[in-house]
């Protein structure tokens, strides 16, 4: 029986040039060229102001009444023109530049524009670091290292305890609202008041390709935060480099709904920039793909269609059960889709294909599923499927103006290709850290990424690579064999789903692989038909034992070896925690934190705890 159809979709890359060289080394680059590019993302939002000045840019719900709010193209470029302006006058700079403590909202994208029109850097803060963190330790650091000459919140007292503890009383303090107590503030609608002058257009025409436009920081799982320097060219030329993969995004305005964080790369710099790039909307969405905001997203899904959806593969696995159940989402999601993307981990196999069927079921065709492989580094894309039938674990070829440097590491079975960056779109380095910046290049100049990457069919490589997980990550058992974890952990996912949803591998310098569980709550209940059973209710049932069991048991006779014979598992609870930094603001686990501050559960993982829920194979 042949195959569904997808639903159209045109990608515009061609073949790929590859190299090889000495030692094992191979470069990659796509034949396509990259066409030209604007030296300033900024200056797209004063063109759509122009053509389509009444056209929605950013919408979010607020009010009493929860109706969607609208900034139109022209609404913004000119406040844009107002807050650049104020902020000129207040001699800010790459020096001094602009932070900006909260998350998503339509006063962040305003300071963020008048930052880009004035030629001031800014830092798009996570909001974690002020509300969760009580230590205050990553914002300490940030606000020493960027040395801003004014902290931006949208709600002042929302973020007072923030503002008293990490940011000097001699730095100014803008709010949209609510001024947090005993602190002197600027408003928002004070900056909006400003009149703008032939110097702040003057001031955006003085910028270029090498002006910094903004600050991204590293997760800092064991260290603190790096400030990424994101420049006009990375941006721009990145923007540009998606755009020659996806063209249909030029046909017409994209709509976007969608609630990945400005301050990181996926959604500050991707999704945003693709909206003000080709002229189109995007819905802020309050959601998060958790068991509680996920209602939230729900509820917009019902209402938005997108052209393109963006998410995560923890809020992928809720949208997949959501559509399953529900035909009004289904109408509506699928009514203008053209694209499905993920990012930020591994999507699993299953929960594609739950998708395929949904779409199947309602419109009679599948909707393309795409990903690609990138980092905050490289603003962010660096590889992108560019072809219809693919499946989980592919991230593509290299986009056009990019070039690749494939480097053997290790030894052996453990040996890797590491996968490194040059081109247009790939940082200068780290803010005021000249040696972590050096360490960062080879001696080509082209990134140390950390990724590893391995060909999908090495006999034809123009249909690109899978990733190979994390060099960092994977690590040696007692006997100095290696352990690869990134397709370990795969695995261990696909044979436990539904019952599992994450998984972090233990054994550096053990005799044997093991694994921490994080169950998935939700399948665990609906199979004891326990539907508000707490974990140790769940794990007393026999038959959520036994499919655990089950799963070891599968694992361990698969296994070919000691590097991928997974052979104890151990449940993990409580659940990992974004507060504690062991789940990252875009909801994928950190293995590194969580083997840190779990090391006394690896330690009884391994000596047979019999305190803790463990599994160990029938041998």
């Amino acid at each position: 029986m042949a195959a569904h159809p997808y639903r159209r979709v045109q990608f515009g890359v061609g073949p790929l040039e590859v190299t090889e060289g000495r030692d094992g080394i191979v470069r990659v680059r796509s034949t396509t060229q990259l066409a030209g590019y604007p030296e300033r993302v900024i200056d797209r939002l004063f063109e759509h102001a122009e053509a389509v000045p009444e056209r929605t840019f950013i919408a979010r719900r607020g009010g009493a009444d929860g109706q969607w709010q609208h900034l139109t193209y022209a609404q913004a470029a000119r406040a844009a023109r107002s807050i650049g302006e104020a902020l000129l006058a207040r001699g800010l700079g790459s020096e001094r530049p602009v932070a900006i403590l909260s998350g998503n909202s339509i006063e962040h994208a305003l300071v963020a524009l008048g930052c880009l029109c004035a030629g001031v850097p800014y830092a798009p803060i996570s909001p974690a670091y002020s509300l969760l963190d009580k230590s205050f330790g990553k914002l300490r650091h940030i606000v020493s290292l960027i040395t801003p000459g004014l902290v931006f919140a949208d709600d002042g007292a929302r973020f007072a305890a923030a503002i008293a503890e990490a940011v000097p009383t001699d730095i100014e303090i803008a709010v949209a609202e609510s001024a947090p107590a005993g602190r002197e503030c600027t408003t928002l609608a004070a900056l909006l008041d400003t009149r703008p002058t032939s110097a702040i257009d003057r001031a955006r025409e003085a910028t270029n390709g090498d002006t910094i436009v903004k600050f991204l920081f590293t997760s800092g799982s064991t260290k603190m935060p790096k400030g990424v320097i994101n420049t006009n060219r990375m941006w721009s030329s990145n923007l540009a480099m998606e755009t020659a993969v996806w063209p249909f995004l030029a046909e017409a305005p994209p709509v976007f709904l969608d609630w990945l964080p400005w301050h990181h790369t996926f959604g500050g710099n991707q999704n945003f920039g693709l909206t003000l790039f080709h002229g189109g909307t995007l819905y802020i969405d309050d959601g998060k793909p958790t068991a509680d905001g996920i209602a939230t997203t729900l509820a917009n899904l019902r209402e938005i269609s997108p052209t393109v959806y963006f998410n995560v593969p923890k809020g992928w696995e809720e949208i997949a059960r959501a559509l399953e159940a529900d035909a009004a989402l289904r109408e509506r999601f699928y009514a203008r889709l053209r694209m499905q993307f993920y990012a930020g981990a591994a999507l699993e196999q299953p929960v594609w294909d739950r998708l395929h069927a949904s779409a199947i079921a309602h419109c009679g065709e599948r909707i393309v599923m795409n990903t690609g492989l990138g980092m905050t580094e490289t603003a962010p894309s660096a590889l992108m499927i560019a072809e219809t039938e693919v499946s989980a674990g592919q991230i593509g070829v290299p986009l056009p103006g990019i070039e690749l440097k494939l480097v053997p590491i290790g030894e052996g079975v453990g040996r890797k290709l590491e996968v490194r960056y040059r081109g247009a779109n790939v940082t200068p380095g780290y803010w005021r850290a000249p040696e972590q910046t050096q360490e960062a290049f080879d001696e080509e100049g082209f990134f140390r990424s950390g990724d590893a990457v391995r060909w999908l069919d090495p006999e034809n490589p123009n249909r690109g690579f899978v990733f190979d997980g994390r060099v960092a990550e994977d690590f040696k058992l007692n006997t100095g064999t290696w352990v690869s974890v990134g397709p370990l952990r795969q695995r261990v996912i696909a044979v436990g789903s539904p019952y599992v949803a994450d998984v972090v591998v233990t054994g550096h310098d053990r005799d044997e692989v093991g694994v921490m569980i994080v169950p998935n709550l939700a399948a665990c209940r609906s199979l004891a038909q326990l539907p508000h059973g707490t974990v140790a209710d769940l794990f007393a049932d026999a038959r959520v034992i036994e499919v655990f069991q089950q799963m070891l048991e599968k694992l361990y006779a698969e296994g070919t070896g000691s590097a991928n014979r997974v052979a104890r598992a151990a449940l993990l609870d409580p659940p990992p925690s974004l507060a504690t930094g062991e789940i990252t603001d875009k909801g994928s686990i950190n293995q590194r934190a969580v083997l840190s501050q779990r090391a006394a559960v690896v330690d009884a993982l391994y000596r047979g705890d019999p305190v803790m829920r463990i599994w160990l194979p029938r041998r």
